[in-house]
């Protein structure tokens, strides 16, 4: 198979969209599905009567009291800590998870994580109180900072340029369907008395088990395997997911980059340095940008927010699987366009669109809902409605595009290292708003939206000004050529052209 010429500039190496690529992504994105099914879980049980009057028995007695307040009803921080504590876990735990990708691969890491939720959803589905229901939520964390770390890098080091979009973004879509199940499951549970809660939250083992017994079949990436000095292994690999015997080019561009990447005795002090500025902002902010879409109102409290607008238990949870139903079919939307279109195009559209949908809902609850009253009902189905707009937005662009640009952007040398800033960030805005919302929404009522349209705004600015489109390029030839071509990011790069690593600009200027 002839090299062909990218349209970008350079070339492609040869290769074909094996099956081999496919039910290797496919089988690493379920960690997606982990991660979204306990986002989806946790809202849907937090609202569940049983579940409330075990464990937080004072949010029991306040959702029910006569004329409570609409906005505050759910206002606790010990509930909100239920939800949080999984993020604080991931952060630590996607620090270890990137050491252990460099050390010993992609593939094992991503076994680690489905041991690890494992654990936490047995944990969780046998809780007696507040501290062992606690206890579980931190094993899913480590679970999902191990899946986090390890999927996407995976995923991007195996896929071809010209598919790697849509490839990463199986990620993504699993993530959705985990939540969809999440909350279809939910619905069920909510009516089995008084244990549904356990019935929800111990089938986060379900996923877990998939990963488990499905990782036992994929192969570890090229780059990790050559990288650990398997070169021979690596190149078999190779052959075998490209579905083409000449990979020599390829081959020795991992090689020339794994050589690169040994120049750098301190990973994580370079990562601080110029040359690596811009893909350590860009691929951090975009993680903050994502958090801060106001998404994970949706998400986490779904259920909680159709209920603080006067739908009922089984109203509001029927109206969060038809939100999540929009979640999936849009982000096969985002699949099916990202290597086409292009990442920012992605982007900036959806900033609109979510600003817009974002900003009308804020008005509608600003002027609809008080205190102590319901809101009319076609009210409440506008807001459906808008949020059904708003998820489909996000799931096209900022929800998979934010893991998949952070996985593309790194040279080898600082990719495991660069990648746990990207989910560390992510984990940390997430625990922020899931420690936070309720309380925002307590405080800020309405305020709450407009809150998340400012930063919405601001996202569609970065896209559109400052974030370079990385469509279709080598994930080894980033530097070369995206950023030292970049008009604002070039100023970070002197001499990419001439073949140099950002090692050897720095060390010979």
């Amino acid at each position: 198979m002839a090299v062909v010429v990218n349209p970008e500039g350079g070339k492609d190496f040869p290769a074909k969209l094996t099956f081999q690529v496919l039910i290797c992504s496919i089988i690493a994105a379920f960690g997606g599905l982990m991660f979204g099914y306990d986002i989806g879980i946790s809202g849907g049980v937090t609202s569940m009567d049983d579940f409330l009057e075990k464990f937080f028995p004072t949010v029991y007695v306040k959702k029910h009291r006569a004329r409570e307040d609409n906005y505050c009803k759910f206002d606790n921080q010990l509930l909100q800590l239920f939800t949080s504590s999984l993020y604080l876990a991931a952060i630590v735990a996607s620090f270890v998870a990137s050491v252990m990708c460099k050390k010993w691969g992609r593939k094992p890491t991503i076994q680690a994580a489905s041991v690890f939720f494992l654990i936490g959803a047995v944990l969780n589905y046998v809780a007696k109180d507040l501290g062992m229901l606690i206890a579980g939520r931190i094993f899913l964390g480590a679970g999902v900072g191990f899946g986090n770390q390890a999927v996407p890098l995976f995923i991007s080091e195996i896929a071809p340029a010209k598919h790697r979009g849509g490839l990463n973004i199986c990620f993504q879509l699993l993530i959705t369907i985990g939540i969809l199940t999440a909350n279809i499951v939910n619905y069920f549970t909510s009516k089995i008395h008084p244990h549904g809660w356990r019935y929800s939250l111990g089938g986060a083992a379900g996923p877990a088990i998939i990963l488990l017994i499905g990782s036992l079949a994929i192969s570890e990436t090229p780059t990790s395997l050559i990288e650990r000095g398997k070169h021979e292994q690596g190149k078999k690999v190779l052959k075998k997911i490209r579905g083409v015997d000449d990979v020599e080019e390829e081959f020795s561009e991992i090689l020339n980059a794994i050589n690169l990447a040994k120049q750098v005795k301190n990973p994580w002090g370079k990562l601080m340095s110029t040359t690596y500025r811009p893909q350590l902002f860009c691929g951090t902010i975009l993680q903050i940008f994502q958090q801060f879409t106001g998404i994970n109102v949706v998400m986490f409290y779904a259920p909680v927010l159709f209920q603080t607008m006067g739908l009922g238990g089984d109203a509001s949870l029927l109206s969060a699987v038809v939100t999540d139903s929009i979640n999936v079919v849009a982000t096969l939307i985002a699949i099916a366009c990202v290597d086409k279109v292009g990442r920012r195009s992605l982007l900036i559209q959806a900033a609109v669109q979510m600003f817009i949908a974002q900003t009308v809902m804020g008005a509608i609850l600003a002027t609809q809902l008080k205190s102590t009253n319901m809101i009319p009902r076609s009210y409440a189905l506008a807001v459906l409605v808008l949020i059904c707009v708003f998820v489909s937005g996000f799931a096209w662009s900022w929800g998979p595009l934010g893991w998949l640009i952070a996985s593309e952007i790194f040279p080898l040398e600082t990719r495991s290292s660069g990648f746990f800033f990207a989910v560390s960030m992510n984990m940390f805005c997430t625990f922020i708003i899931a420690q936070a919302f309720l309380t925002m929404l307590c405080h800020l009522r309405y305020m709450t939206f407009f809150f998340f349209a400012v930063f919405l705004f601001v996202m569609g600015l970065f896209a559109y000004c400052i974030l370079p489109e990385t469509k279709g390029v080598p994930i080894d030839e980033m530097n070369e050529r995206v950023w030292s071509k970049h008009w604002f990011w070039k100023r970070y790069y002197r001499d990419c052209n001439t073949g140099k690593g950002a090692q050897e600009i720095e060390d010979n200027p």
